[in-house]
């Protein structure tokens, strides 16, 4: 799992990005960067290891630019070094991923049999080569996303920038969540309304297979038949204080004193105060008909 969050701004984007990886560290710290494009070129900075390491990049040389993307990585395809950290980039694009590019090894096959360079192993290398292509053939951005997401299989949250468009941000999801969100002359792009909580609370929830084209002055959503449709927008009501760690050290620690909070709010939606009584929802089946319950999850702690 990783974060992606970016940003089509109306002034320099780089530290509220940092700031946005801050509240994403939770989805992956092997390695974290930011791109933004800013007079006519990409810039980019990347580190690998905890996120302050990008933070030292950025003091010794600062990123210019008002619109950026940026990302915070747990490692599948390559190891967690500066090299695979993303944003991945050619001269023409940039983009960030969460997810999984099944059908990575084919295309990255076919792009180098027609003399395309790659600097990292990642999966996320080949779709910026597979969209640059295009943009170097003279289609539009648009155009360019509209042909290649067909050729993506597996799951993908995608923000994409270009060095010829400082005003535009393109978003694709498949199978990996991204939420859209207005600002005031702003635009955005999360993992989710958590990553987007200090910038706005007005979020439109992408469906499975949207894509969406971002400029300052909002967004235009289309399906996976490119037809244009409309999402609604929704106040997400989520705070930065709710995905800070606070006086924790770790968000694990987080995780594990807040339980009696979390438990306690879930539990108040159904109690009855008037009524001083708890009304539970009634299930469409009968649980005496229930034999075996099964809990399944996943994660890395070990205490």
């Amino acid at each position: 799992m990783c974060g992606i969050v970016g940003i089509v701004g109306k002034e320099p984007v780089a530290e509220r990005l940092l700031d946005g990886l801050r509240r994403l560290e939770y989805r992956g710290y092997d390695s974290a960067g930011i791109a933004t494009v800013h007079d006519g070129a990409i810039d980019r900075r990347r580190a690998s290891g905890k996120l302050f390491n990008l933070a030292r990049e950025l003091a010794a040389s600062p990123l210019d630019g008002s619109v950026g993307i940026a990302h915070t990585r747990w490692a599948t395809h390559g190891g967690p070094t500066t090299n695979n950290a993303h944003p991945h980039a050619t001269e023409e694009v940039a983009l960030v991923h969460n997810g999984i590019i099944e059908n990575f090894k084919p295309l990255r096959a076919e792009l180098i049999a027609r003399g395309r360079v790659f600097t990292s192993e990642t999966d996320t290398e080949v779709v910026a080569h597979l969209i640059s292509e295009k943009v170097e053939g003279g289609m539009s951005p648009t155009d360019a996303v509209a042909e290649v997401l067909p050729r993506l299989h597996g799951a993908f949250a995608l923000a994409i920038l270009f060095r010829q468009h400082p005003d535009l941000l393109i978003g694709a999801r498949l199978g990996s969540p991204l939420v859209v969100g207005y600002g005031d002359g702003e635009t955005y792009l999360g993992s989710d309304a958590l990553a987007l909580a200090p910038l706005t609370q007005r979020i439109s929830y992408l469906e499975e297979g949207d894509w969406v084209v971002i400029t300052g002055e909002g967004a235009k959503i289309f399906d996976k038949d490119n037809t244009p449709v409309e999402r609604p927008i929704t106040i997400s009501g989520v705070t930065g204080e709710l995905i800070s760690k606070g006086n924790h050290r770790h968000y694990m620690l987080k995780e594990i004193y807040e339980q009696p909070i979390v438990v306690a709010q879930t539990l108040r939606s159904y109690l009855q105060r008037m009524e001083e009584k708890i009304t539970l929802p009634v299930p469409e089946f009968d649980l005496s008909s229930i034999k075996r319950v099964t809990i399944v999850a996943c994660g890395t702690s070990f205490y």
